[in-house]
């Protein structure tokens, strides 16, 4: 959907451990003309050691905040990526705390240096208003009931006691453990995830230059529902509309793809061009 060609620039939001980044920079053959931008320290410092040989430019920062910057530099951009959520090594790290099956602490930031932990919402944030992240970020049924159980299981400090408060009573026969709504809700809510996601798009649309691609990668339905509606909005066909949709339907994983990564099975990539500037751009 990018379709990089040689001496395009590249905005990569979400950098993460360089994967799409060295994909698109063998494409592009610019790294020079390239921003990579991740919130956590551990992939900083490895994509600095990863790029080190031709450094494109490694920004440590939230992508919003990111989008912020570069918008008031008056960047532009011909290539766009954001592949959204926690990465493969915040899950695989117990130290993280993103994860249910290993016992880490509840921590589950991204950027280390913000105070705001999940550990934080579990032992002092009010019933109610953990319930309402739970329902609102998790699409959880169960959230008042969850919400009760944790208040009266307070101290919680690692992820296996989060988990099995959540699960306890459970008898549901589910291929999901009963604390999957739980914890990403939570990781929303201390990532601040949605609302960063809702400010950046229509920065990102302005960072790119006419003819330039997005492409967002989101992975479960409330970042797709954002990312979908704000591209029907930007490419609805008026004189003013900046953006062509490149995907009617989200890029989903294929089989095989699934087999070797399962956690790409959730997975769906939506991309736009942009066909025009805003007249007051």
């Amino acid at each position: 959907m990018l379709d990089p060609q040689k001496g395009e620039s590249y905005l990569d939001l979400t950098a993460g451990y360089g994967g799409h980044a060295q994909a698109l920079l063998e494409r592009t053959s610019k790294p020079e003309a390239a921003v990579l931008v991740d919130r956590d320290d551990q992939a900083v410092a490895h994509l600095r050691k990863q790029f080190k040989s031709a450094p494109p430019e490694i920004v440590h920062s939230d992508f919003l905040g990111a989008c912020r910057t570069l918008s008031e530099q008056g960047r532009k951009f011909d290539l766009i990526l954001a592949d959204l959520g926690a990465s493969s090594p915040h899950f695989d790290q117990a130290s993280r705390g993103f994860g249910i099956m290993q016992s880490g602490p509840l921590d589950m930031r991204m950027d280390q240096s913000q105070a705001l932990t999940a550990e934080a919402i579990v032992n002092k944030w009010k019933e109610a208003d953990i319930a309402k992240v739970l329902r609102d970020f998790g699409e959880e049924p169960r959230a008042h009931s969850i919400a009760r159980r944790i208040v009266a299981a307070r101290p919680l400090r690692t992820t296996d006691e989060l988990a099995a408060v959540v699960g306890r009573g459970w008898r549901r026969p589910s291929r999901l453990h009963p604390a999957t709504r739980t914890f990403q809700a939570l990781r929303i809510a201390v990532n601040s995830e949605l609302s960063q996601l809702e400010q950046s798009l229509p920065l990102i649309e302005r960072l790119l230059r006419p003819g330039g691609r997005m492409a967002v990668i989101s992975f479960h339905s409330l970042e797709d529902r954002i990312v979908k509606r704000f591209l029907a909005e930007q490419a609805g066909g008026n004189y003013d509309s900046p953006l062509k949709l490149l995907t009617k339907k989200p890029i989903t994983a294929g089989r095989d793809e699934i087999v070797s990564n399962p956690r790409a099975r959730s997975a769906k990539l939506r991309a736009a061009a942009k066909i025009k500037t805003n007249r007051k751009e």
